[in-house]
């Protein structure tokens, strides 16, 4: 029986410079109601994959839609009204 070694470091360990900085973070928290709303509607469009959608079902589907068209309309219209230092006058 031959024992597996591995050659290279783990594949967990990550370099402190490939981290994600403040701003990342700060963008991924800014985008989190629009990735909540899209894994949401994910979560229902799976739930009619074996089988035919039901009223109750294309009426969820259509909620979760709304929902992820509202969630992207807000991160929009805070994107056009946040201003970006050092862009424009």
């Amino acid at each position: 029986m031959e024992h597996i070694v591995t050659v290279q470091e783990a594949v967990t360990t990550v370099a402190p410079w490939l981290e994600p900085t403040d701003a990342d973070l700060d963008a991924i928290e800014l985008e989190m109601p629009v990735i909540t709303a899209e894994v949401e509607l994910l979560d229902v469009q799976i739930m009619t994959l074996d089988r035919p959608a039901s009223e109750l079902d294309e009426r969820r589907i259509r909620r979760a839609r709304r929902k992820v068209l509202a969630a992207r309309r807000e991160l929009a219209n805070q994107a056009a009204t946040t201003s970006v230092p050092g862009v424009g006058a």
